[in-house]
């Protein structure tokens, strides 16, 4: 009899509990499967291979004059600036009282890119005017364009149109950003930002890995791999699009920031 009660009590203490144990083996992948939107990496630029046969003319990222010295434009709390990485030269014997050159250039896979700038002018100064243009390694204009300034000062795009030749891979262009403060004095030169920008081909592997990714994922992966303009533009476009997405202004502003340009990554992306 006592034999009896105490397999009773065993097949009833199985059948309450052994559920429970297979619930939870059920909901434990749950709780350790892809990381939530909240917890993705910021995207952080990583310099890539510095580009053979970069132009051995010094770039500019942030604009100023020529003349005297100085900035002969209006005084502007930010100045004028290309949204694009730069690098001083690693020069052997650096004078002293002299500024060191610097390397400003970026990859792109894009046949026809699209370049950022932040422009603090706008189109209620008297006298301005701006101009982008694109050279080939042979100084040749491959694209030249009057800017509109806006009402506003911020970041704006500069694409280039489809009806432009594309960008071949592995040459080098020149880009510049140039914006005349008296229109009518053309021996006062412009204020301006320049710099090289490439274009690149994806490896297999690479490619591979920006295929089966959302666009979020690809601008990090993008800037992981060195390839400023794409990860840039593609944020830019989604940036804008959502200007109220609080997690899309984080990835902005860290983005800008892993190439020093804090100072701007809360500036107003104008249209």
């Amino acid at each position: 009899m006592k034999l009896i009660l105490a397999l009773a009590l065993f097949l009833s203490s199985t059948i309450l509990y052994s559920p429970a144990k297979v619930i939870a083996q059920i909901k434990q992948p749950t709780t350790s499967g892809q990381p939530t939107q909240a917890t993705k990496k910021r995207p952080v630029f990583v310099w890539a291979k510095k580009p053979s046969r970069l132009s051995n003319i010094s770039g500019r990222r942030v604009g100023m004059g020529s003349r005297n010295g100085r900035d002969d434009c209006l005084v502007v709390e930010t100045p004028l600036i290309a949204l694009v990485p730069f690098k001083e030269r690693n020069l052997v014997n650096k004078q002293l009282n002299k500024s060191t050159p610097i390397d400003v250039w970026g990859l792109t896979t894009e046949e026809h890119p699209t370049f950022w700038f932040y422009v603090p002018y706008i189109k209620n100064f008297a006298n301005l005017s701006a101009e982008f243009v694109l050279q080939d390694q042979e100084e040749n204009d491959v694209y030249r364009h009057a800017i509109a300034l806006r009402t506003t000062p911020g970041v704006i795009d500069v694409p280039l149109p489809s009806t432009v030749a594309p960008l071949q891979v592995g040459k080098i262009y020149r880009w510049y950003f140039k914006v005349y403060c008296y229109q009518q004095d053309q021996t006062i030169p412009p204020t301006y930002v320049e710099g090289d920008i490439q274009r690149v081909i994806l490896s297999s592997s690479e490619e591979s890995q920006l295929a089966a990714t959302d666009p979020r994922e690809k601008i990090a992966i993008y800037a992981a791999l060195g390839i400023w303009y794409d990860s840039l533009t593609i944020l830019a476009q989604i940036y804008k699009a959502n200007p109220q997405d609080t997690s899309l202004a984080a990835d902005w502003q860290s983005l800008l920031q892993s190439i020093n340009l804090g100072n701007i990554a809360t500036a107003p992306l104008v249209n």
